[in-house]
């Protein structure tokens, strides 16, 4: 079979496999075996084995579980409250506050957690009640929310980062740093077009909700209250600096500096908020568990579908075909951006990454572009993949903390935060050095 029919034959496979609800890895690793076996027979059952179970004992993985427990130990205490009272202290005052204050709280946060779900959660469960008990409609409430929550991936630490260095064997510590300023970048287009929307809607207040509060307490004591919180979050922050510190200085490995890391933000919270009984703790390992098992049998089966198409020949004949397109280079990245945004759609960010990250480095290299100024660009094709249809998983868990407010009502106040992303990629290609320019400064 040549292998165009066979790259048509294994997208249509896996396409059918996953619209009828077969968890991803699964479905990748069954059309992967199919694909094999026809061709090849049953030799390759022991080839699929190997493959599976060799590419998830590399050591660095070991970056992954550990990270996930840090973002389990900060998503499962109040620090997501004190992180939210604290900026709502600083920035209530202007049009819109309340909203530019929950994507301040999501962009902290997904430093502490480095994931957008656990962001999306923490932060829209305190975030939307009170958006809509001041008067925000809707459409705002959820929007600002379900977009900042999409920083959890770009802002270091961030396991979406670690898994694309392992796939293309570049530098998780520069892909760290490289993601800091457009991150910073995009959470102040976020609060830019927050403050414009809500600057002509005439600003966003519930006068008889500000003052219910005022009377059940004192100016003075609310400051306190927001100082007092502010205080308890900073431990966390400092972690999170400590971490990038021993990454960039060279001090320690990315594994090294992720168990550490998990270990100093467990004990915090355990410390912090008095967490002291069996259940939260158990919660937080079981949480860990669960997305880490997800994530590692999603590498595990790419590496294995990876193989496959590497073995029928269609990773090359893709790659030749793309590389023998006589346009300008800008206009294959135009095509490769177009590409990441569909598979964003559809597929979870590690299942993209991990699936063409590897096929399409050589080409990105073959243009001339940079492999980290790459990655973040990659990135915000993902991050937009999480607030559009068909599976826009932080839509989803926007619809869950508030079923009352439609889906529908979700997608419209997010869209415009998609097209902030859209904008942030066009700055990023006129202006790279908003994504190198840090990393060469301090790793040269």
């Amino acid at each position: 079979m040549d292998p165009v029919t066979a790259g048509i034959l294994v997208a249509i496979g896996l396409i059918v496999l996953m619209a009828i609800g077969t968890p991803i890895a699964f479905a990748l690793g069954a059309i992967s075996l199919i694909a094999l076996v026809a061709d090849r027979g049953l030799v390759e059952l022991t080839y699929f084995g190997e493959t599976f179970f060799d590419r998830i004992a590399e050591f660095g993985f070991v970056a992954i579980p550990m990270f996930i427990m840090m973002g389990a130990a900060v998503a499962s205490s109040p620090t997501g409250r004190d992180l939210y009272r604290s900026l709502d202290l600083w920035l209530g005052k202007l049009p819109g506050g309340l909203a530019i204050s929950n994507i301040g709280a999501c962009t902290i946060f997904s430093a502490l957690s480095g994931s957008s779900p656990a962001t999306c959660a923490a932060i829209g469960k305190m975030g939307i009640p009170e958006m809509r008990k001041r008067g925000y409609p809707d459409g705002v409430a959820a929007g600002c929310i379900a977009a900042g929550g999409t920083l959890g991936i770009l802002i270091p630490p961030s396991v979406t980062m670690i898994i694309y260095g392992i796939s293309t064997e570049t530098s998780i510590g520069r892909l760290f740093i490289a993601g800091v300023i457009p991150g910073f970048m995009l959470a102040g287009l976020f609060m830019i077009w927050t403050l414009i929307a809500c600057k002509l809607a005439g600003g966003y207040g519930n006068p008889m909700a500000i003052a219910t509060e005022k009377i059940k307490q004192t100016v003075r004591e609310n400051v306190d209250a927001n100082l007092k919180a502010l205080v308890r979050v900073l431990p966390f922050l400092a972690v999170v600096l400590g971490i990038l510190f021993a990454l960039y200085g060279g001090v320690a490995t990315p594994s090294e500096a992720a168990g550490v890391g998990a270990f100093l933000c467990l004990a915090l919270a355990i410390i912090i908020y008095r967490m002291w009984q069996v259940k939260p703790i158990k919660l937080i390992m079981r949480d860990s568990l669960r997305e880490s098992v997800m994530i590692m049998l999603i590498i595990a089966a790419a590496e294995v579908f990876a193989y496959a198409l590497s073995s029928l020949f269609i990773t090359q004949t893709v790659a030749g075909a793309i590389a023998d397109l006589e346009v300008n280079r800008w206009v294959l990245m135009g095509i490769i951006n177009v590409f990441l945004l569909v598979a964003g759609f559809f597929l979870p960010p590690v299942a993209v990454i991990v699936m063409t990250a590897p096929i399409l480095l050589p080409i990105i290299l073959s243009a001339n572009f940079d492999p980290y100024w790459f990655a973040v660009v990659l990135t915000i094709n993902l991050e937009i993949g999480l607030i559009t249809p068909p599976v826009g998983l932080n839509l989803f868990i926007i619809n869950s903390i508030a079923p009352d407010i439609s889906l529908r009502n979700v997608l419209t106040g997010s869209l415009p935060y998609a097209l902030c992303m859209v904008l942030g990629i066009l700055l990023l290609c006129l202006f790279p050095g908003l994504a190198l320019w840090l990393p060469d400064l301090l790793m040269g």
